[in-house]
């Protein structure tokens, strides 16, 4: 087992969060704000991912993630939800830059996700932790998580797990 963290934003958290705790080989998903270097150092909307790269690769992580967003569209590198892949180790960047150059040959458009260092986190309120996973019948979770988990169960099913999302696996994480 390999463990490594990614963060990743784009739309809202509660959609990340439980797109990333549906694939096999992620630990743990924190969610809260992402922030980073200027002109992304305002805080937005996104998620840590704990992951063993053994299983699952920060380069499949981060085409799961532009799928499941609107990475094409542009948005403000200052904005709450931008759309972005936070890096804890430079040696990352090469994944995830390989999965944006071909999520954009794919799609025919360009991606304005941001791959941008880590620098700090913070989380969502406890009532909104595990927003998914505590009530997936929810009107929001129907309308906008399960078309999401469905993409991955058609295109990433050898990673989706059964059910939709994983039990936690390690409760009450560093949070980053």
């Amino acid at each position: 087992m390999t463990i490594a963290k990614a963060g990743f934003g784009g739309g809202c958290h509660w959609c990340t969060e439980g797109v990333f705790q549906s694939l096999r080989g992620v630990t743990q998903v924190d969610q809260g704000f992402v922030q980073s270097d200027a002109p992304a150092d305002t805080w937005a909307e996104g998620v840590i991912v704990t992951f063993d790269s053994t299983v699952i690769q920060l380069e499949t992580l981060s085409e799961v993630h532009l799928r499941t967003h609107s990475a094409t569209r542009a948005r403000s590198p200052r904005g709450k939800y931008r759309s972005a892949i936070y890096l804890f180790d430079d040696h990352q960047r090469l994944e995830a830059e390989r999965a944006i150059a071909s999520f954009a040959d794919q799609s025919g458009k360009p991606v304005h996700t941001l791959v941008i260092p880590f620098r700090s986190f913070k989380a969502s309120d406890e009532r909104f932790q595990n927003y998914y996973r505590t009530d997936p019948s929810r009107p929001f979770c129907r309308l906008y998580i399960d078309p999401k988990l469905d993409l991955i169960r058609q295109h990433f099913s050898e990673l989706a797990l059964p059910g939709g999302t994983a039990p936690q696996a390690i409760e009450g994480g560093d949070g980053a």
